[in-house]
Order: C-alpha cells, then structure tokens, then sequence
C-alpha cells in the first residue's frame, strides 16, 4: 500500500509572470512549502516525479526534473523524472512514484505538478494546449481547438440521449459556489450576474460551436505536490509523529487506461455501446476494483476532470452516479451539490478552482487526501473516507482513477 502524507498547493489565482516568477520559482516555492506542510526534511526524499504537460512551449523550459537540484543541496544526486499525458500529467507522475515505492526502490517520493499558462496571450494557449489533439489531423478549422472537441461531445450527447443546456450551466454554478469556499481557488472572488449561467450572448458569449465561457476551466499558473510512503516508510513517519498510521490517507486502488489519440476514433468505436467512452468506463472500475470497492455507496466524494461542463457531465453517468446519458438526473436531484448523496468536485474542479494542466492530477490527490482526512477547510464533505478521482488527458486519450481512503473506510 502506497500512503499519502500531505502537501501542498499554490493559489491558483496567481499569474506567475506578473509577479515576476517563472517556473523554477513556482517550483521551489512548493516543494519547500509542501515539505514544511508535511514536517519532512529535503534528505528524506528518495526519489522525485513531476507532471507537466507543455512548459516547452509556454515557458521554453524541458528537463524538469532538475530543478530538484535548485530547491535544496540536499536535493543533488536526487533520481527524478518528468511525465507527460497532457491534462493527465500530474496523475501519470503519481503512478510512477507508486510504482517505484511498490517495487521497493525507494521508500519516499515527493511529486510535483506545475504549469505555467497565463504568460502569453489566449490564442497562443490554445494553441500550445492544441498539441494534445491529433495535430494536423482533427480540429483543423476551430480558432480554440480544445472548446471546438468538447462541443463535439455535447452534440454526441444530444444525439444519442438529448441534452439540455441548462443541465451544464448548473454544473458550472455548482463548481464557482464551492470554489468560493477554497482559499485557492483562482475564481473565489468572481462575481456573477443573473444573465451569466444563460445562453445570453454578452453574458455568457459562444467561444467555440456550443462552448460557452462558462462552460470553461479556467487557463491557470498553478503547482502542486503530494508526498508519497510505502508502508514502512508511514508506519516511521506516524510513529514519528504521534498520530495513528490508519489517519493517514493510503491510494487503495488506481485505473490507467488510454485510448487513441483521434476524437472520432474513440466515438465511432464506441458508437454501438453505453457509454461514450469505454475507457474511461474502466479505468473508473479498475480503480474500484483494486480498492476492494462494490458499491457506489462506498465513495463519499469525487473530484473529477471538468475541463468543460460537458466533461462532468460525462464523468457523472461514467462514474455510475447515473445510467449512460441520464447525468441530468444527479444535476437536478442535487446529489453532486455538497450536502448531496455523492458531492462532486467541492475543490471547485477546473472550472470553480482553476486547471494549471501538469497539476492537475496531484492537486486532485492532494485534495482526495484532504478530504478523508478531515482537512479540506471550508469545502469538506462531512464523514468524507473514501474518494475517487478521474484526472482524463486529452479526449480522454488518457485517463486516470485514484481512490484514496484511510484504513478506517
């Protein structure tokens, strides 16, 4: 069993250049941040992993790894690698940090996901962003590629179940309520008029064929770091600590799976079965299976990838929360709302919080950790011991589950 012992997370509404930090500034600040956070000490850590998608092209900075070296001496010599699955980084980074500590090569991991996105302008986002679609192959005639591939899907939606529009909108509402309960999230300050959840034109504009600014993440500098323990390693740490091991936060089960790269390949090979996209339909299950979950009853919280409100809502029936393309039905019942059956995104996800893309996936554990440990703050989920997380790259391309829990769920 691999354990998470904490971390940390940057504010989300901070833009990086404007305060004159780049990216090896963000990442010292939360290395040395989460390491205070967790009471460990540089010459505890083993081994080092980072997610990250494209600081190539936003900040023309690759090799990530090294900047280990730069955080602390004691960090010279440290083996470290970077990982990359576009919206998925931070979880694929995760999974080879558990790999390592499972197979007994180390004993302590400190993963980091970071991007930095707001240091050029939002037609040059989206086309950096754009490298994680089929580049040349898909999408060739949308001025914002990713907004373009996920109105395709809601019109998959509307052909195969119907779909109403007001369903996403109070998707996205119910994200920019409970990011106001997160100190970190880039939208906790947002003001919102009466027009701005509707299909008004000037309160909430068209950016791409269906897509509407609500519908949106949010394009975000943001950086995040969990550190990881083998059963020996937290068994020492807790003892150390004084607190019972079974406190801390284990990932008791994880799904992986990747599917083409091509939009229309994963929906015309999907288009005689329940849901839109199988593999992430097992990833989800994967993950339960290995945890020893069999009932939806078991999971407390999700945090889940909503990129775009059609996103989540794909997420919701995929999650089993509903049957295939009967989301709206946990939309309007309020299962998803904090206080519901089955929370969903309390954080404020990408659209309330913010989706600095490589960190995604580990702020989605670190949150995961937080909540079933009874330190998420203002957006805890009461009785909160089990949590899931689908962290997707791409168009679904790849996708990842976690379900984090303590010994005592």
């Amino acid at each position: 069993m691999v354990y998470i012992l904490g971390g940390w997370q940057s504010d989300f509404a901070a833009n990086w250049a404007r305060q004159g930090a780049d990216l090896a500034d963000a990442f010292s600040e939360t290395v040395g941040a989460g390491l205070t956070a967790v009471d460990l000490e540089p010459r505890d850590i083993e081994t080092g992993h980072v997610g990250n998608f494209v600081g190539d092209l936003f900040a023309g900075q690759g090799l990530l790894g090294g900047f280990f070296g730069l955080v602390h001496p004691d960090f010279d010599g440290l083996p470290t690698s970077r990982h990359e699955a576009a919206c998925a980084s931070g979880s694929v980074a995760i999974l080879a940090a558990t790999a390592e500590l499972e197979a007994g090569r180390y004993d302590l991991a400190c993963v980091v996901g970071l991007e930095q996105m707001r240091n050029v302008s939002g037609q040059q986002a989206a086309q950096n962003l754009g490298a994680a679609a089929w580049t040349g192959h898909e999408f060739q005639d949308a001025t914002f590629l990713w907004p373009r591939a996920f109105s395709d899907l809601a019109d998959e939606y509307e052909r195969r179940y119907g779909l109403d529009s007001a369903h996403l909108m109070r998707i996205a509402q119910i994200n920019f309520e409970n990011a106001k309960r997160n100190p970190n999230a880039q939208t906790r300050q947002w003001a919102f008029g009466e027009d701005s959840f509707t299909l008004d034109d000037e309160a909430n504009p068209v950016v791409e064929g269906r897509t509407r600014k609500q519908d949106c993440g949010q394009v975000t500098d943001g950086a995040a770091v969990v550190f990881l323990a083998s059963d020996r390693k937290a068994a020492e740490y807790a003892a150390r600590r004084g607190i019972p091991l079974e406190s801390l936060a284990q990932i008791k089960g994880w799904g992986h799976r990747s599917a083409p790269i091509s939009y229309d390949a994963k929906v015309r090979a999907s288009s005689d079965q329940p849901y839109v996209f199988p593999q992430v339909r097992r990833a989800i299950e994967d993950a339960r299976r290995r945890a020893g979950v069999t009932a939806l009853d078991q999971i407390d919280v999700v945090e889940t990838h909503d990129c775009f409100t059609i996103t989540e809502y794909m997420a919701i029936d995929h999650l089993g929360l509903t049957a295939p393309g009967e989301a709206w039905k946990a939309v309007e019942s309020g299962m998803i709302e904090i206080g519901g059956a089955l929370p969903v995104n309390p954080s404020g996800g990408l659209i309330g919080l913010g989706h600095p893309v490589g960190a995604t996936g580990v702020r989605m554990a670190l949150d995961a950790c937080k909540q079933v440990t009874g330190q998420a703050g203002d957006y805890q989920v009461d009785g909160a011991r089990t949590c899931q997380t689908l962290n997707i790259g791409g168009s679904t391309t790849t996708t990842v589950s976690l379900v984090v829990g303590t010994e005592a769920a």
